[in-house]
């Protein structure tokens, strides 16, 4: 008999595999049907969906909006988009846009689908209003779940734009803040109640396409390279040519103003905190050192190992992984300036892979999609594209990966000297010359340690340990593990037990009769 497979969102897996793999897959054999029953009851609501989409857009016929099948709908790792088209508009599309409650962590930390809103939503107003040369989509508007609407300014009604645009002269001319151009804009019991969304311009084909659709068979050809390298650089530079005053997200809050008030949302942050594991940042934590908030980060890499019931495999793999993060609180330092601590602190996009990067035939970018978990970072934390050589962040192999790498910065490095002023907010600070000194130094490689909860250990024992010691099989006699927590062999005991029990209960999810 074949051996029994389970549904994943974007693969059948069996159980041969499944016990294999390093993430909880017992917590993602839920996805499908979550997935089924979260689409199942968004598709109910197409009538409001309607309501909303002209409520932003102050179209007096909801009928003018046309939502699509869900046949249609653009599902992500951790979002639906639902595209509709708007006849009042020569059939122009726009996209609602929902963050997935079952991979965003809502029920173990609710809320949590709403601070990706408003991170995301901040995203867009802060690029908006500081760097306008940067494509991307327009932001019409976006609700949280517990009904708070905004609505971008020039796509309010007539009369209640032109007091808004009055309120932000008035406050603008006596020395007050001015609110973004997001503006709070309930609808009432028509919204889409205990279901948050962005509503957002539609990237159609004549604008360009995903470059992930075109990189593998063209990611050799220079030409088309170079064109990318040169408008990326550009981007990068954009928005990391401010220096802001600390670690953190943008959000809009409940009067509209634009504030870096939010923890440093991130990919990582989310998929823990969906999988149990607590990372015990407060969303209204920020940070102005460095090392506070690489203390914090290995903080959750300890908690994941602590409660992911297949964190460990056996002694062996405990003691080595126990070993990478106490070495990687020690090791700090030395990949870490101690001149930049307090900062500049720039801003990234953290989630910029290839299906966000739009282009068009000649891979210039035309727009950057999905901009969630962008946020304030520390200016060493800003690195060249992981995926230039398409392999994992725990898989790249460093001489192919720098000559990639060479060729990115040799383009980065002469569109900074084309904007001079790029340094001019930063103290002088070159870009290139921090993302140099980065790789040089392994800082590259520990910061992309902390950016992967599974990747962190091959990248410490295969990129960073190496820098500091030549012999790095493990040592039988590795005093390390007493260095990372107290009572480790409790520690170490319970976690085997945990695995066991998990082993087991994913037996049962495959059925046991058809195991292969």
């Amino acid at each position: 008999m074949p051996p029994r497979t389970r549904r994943l969102p974007r693969e059948d897996i069996t159980y041969s595999v499944a016990q294999d793999r390093e993430v909880n897959v017992l917590h993602q054999l839920e996805y499908c049907d979550k997935k089924d029953r979260f689409f199942d009851c968004l598709y109910r609501k197409r009538n409001l969906m309607q309501a909303v989409v002209a409520h932003h857009l102050s179209l007096q016929l909801p009928d003018a909006c046309n939502i699509a099948d869900m046949s249609e709908w653009l599902h992500g790792s951790f979002n639906v988009c639902v595209p509709v088209t708007i006849s009042a508009w020569q059939g122009k599309r726009v996209l609602l846009r929902f963050p997935l409650p079952y991979r965003v962590g809502d029920s173990f930390q609710p809320g949590n689908g709403d601070e990706k809103i408003r991170c995301e939503a901040g995203t867009y107003a802060w690029l908006d209003e500081n760097c306008p040369e940067v494509p991307i989509p327009r932001l019409y508007g976006f609700a949280l779940s517990t009904g708070q609407t905004f609505t971008r300014l020039e796509s309010l009604p007539f009369v209640r734009q032109y007091i808004q645009r009055l309120r932000r002269h008035v406050l603008s001319w006596l020395g007050y803040p001015v609110p973004s151009r997001y503006v709070r804009h309930d609808i009432g019991r028509l919204g889409l109640a205990d279901a948050g969304y962005l509503l957002t311009e539609y990237i159609e084909e004549t604008q360009g396409e995903m470059l992930s659709n075109t990189w593998l068979e063209n990611q050799h050809d220079s030409r088309l390279r170079t064109n990318l390298f040169h408008d990326l650089s550009r981007i990068i530079l954009s928005i990391s040519r401010i220096a802001l005053p600390r670690i953190g997200s943008f959000v809009i809050d409940n009067d509209g103003f634009l504030s870096l008030t939010n923890r440093p949302l991130s990919i990582e942050i989310q998929t823990l905190e969906n999988e149990e594991v607590p990372t015990n940042i407060r969303r209204d934590y920020t940070y102005t050192t460095v090392d506070s908030y690489i203390v914090d980060m290995l903080a959750f890499h300890d908690n994941r190992l602590r409660i992911q019931p297949n964190a460990i495999n056996d002694i062996d793999d405990s003691v080595s992984q126990m070993s990478a993060l106490g070495a990687m609180r020690t090791i700090m330092p030395l990949f870490l300036r101690r001149e930049l601590r307090r900062g500049p602190f720039v801003f990234t996009l953290t989630d910029l892979h290839q299906s966000n990067i739009f282009v068009d035939k000649d891979w210039h970018i035309t727009s950057l999609v999905d901009l969630e978990w962008g946020c304030s970072r520390p200016i060493e934390m800003v690195e060249p594209p992981y995926w230039l050589t398409n392999k994992g962040v725990d898989q790249i192999l460093p001489d192919e990966y720098n000559k990639v790498r060479v060729e990115f910065m040799t383009i980065l490095e002469e569109e900074e000297l084309l904007a001079a002023s790029n340094t001019t907010e930063r103290g002088g600070l070159r870009l290139a010359d921090v993302m140099n000194q980065a790789w040089e130094m392994g800082t590259f490689w520990y910061t992309l340690a902390l950016s992967s909860p599974t990747g962190l250990f091959r990248l410490f024992y295969h990129h960073i340990q190496p820098r500091l010691i030549s012999i790095h099989d493990e040592d039988p006699d590795n005093v390390m593990p007493y260095y990372w927590a107290q009572n480790v062999f409790q520690i170490i005991s319970r976690k085997l037990s945990d695995k066991k029990e998990y082993d087991l209960q994913l037996r049962k999810a495959f059925d046991d009769s058809t195991i292969e």
